[in-house]
């Protein structure tokens, strides 16, 4: 035990378990914040678990409310154009375009009641207001007062229902 004594008293020895006891502290706050960071990887890595699969779920609810909405989209498309292609045919029924021209004419005439004097100018003036009077009557409000009541299809002057022959 004396030379265990005589050991301590040396420098070099002392220099050594200081230089030890500093290796030995930075040994183990090293050893801890490897720990700590260890249980931290793990903590992050079942937040990121979690996470990613709350984000596929969300995709999977956008990607299902998506898919609907398409869906509906390409009924409504094939619904509008068969839609379309009905008010085609029925502009095309046959008879239309007879009627159409027999209100022109009627109309027409009850104009050239009113201005009788210069018949071939007055015919040509009233066929084309007639023709005006019938495409504005085909369009908007007074298209829908004609569909109720197909009578008040008259035309836009006052006088023009006068009776006179």
């Amino acid at each position: 035990m004396d030379t265990f004594w005589n050991l301590l008293k040396e420098p070099f020895v002392w220099g050594l378990l200081l230089g030890l006891l500093i290796a030995f502290f930075l040994w183990k706050a090293g050893f801890s914040a490897a720990r700590r960071l260890a249980k931290e990887i793990k903590r992050l890595e079942g937040e990121l678990r979690e996470l990613t699969g709350h984000l596929n779920t969300q995709l999977k609810i956008n990607a299902s409310g998506n898919q609907s909405l398409q869906t509906e989209l390409d009924a409504l498309r094939q619904q509008n154009e068969t839609l379309r292609v009905n008010f085609a045919a029925l502009q095309q029924k046959p008879g239309r375009a007879e009627l159409r021209q027999l209100q022109i004419t009627e109309t027409a005439i009850r104009m050239m009641r009113e201005q009788a004097p210069g018949f071939a100018p007055a015919w040509e003036k009233a066929l084309r207001q007639a023709e005006a009077d019938v495409e504005a009557a085909d369009s908007g409000l007074k298209r829908l007062v004609r569909r109720v009541i197909p009578g008040l299809a008259a035309p836009s002057n006052p006088g023009s229902e006068s009776g006179e022959i």
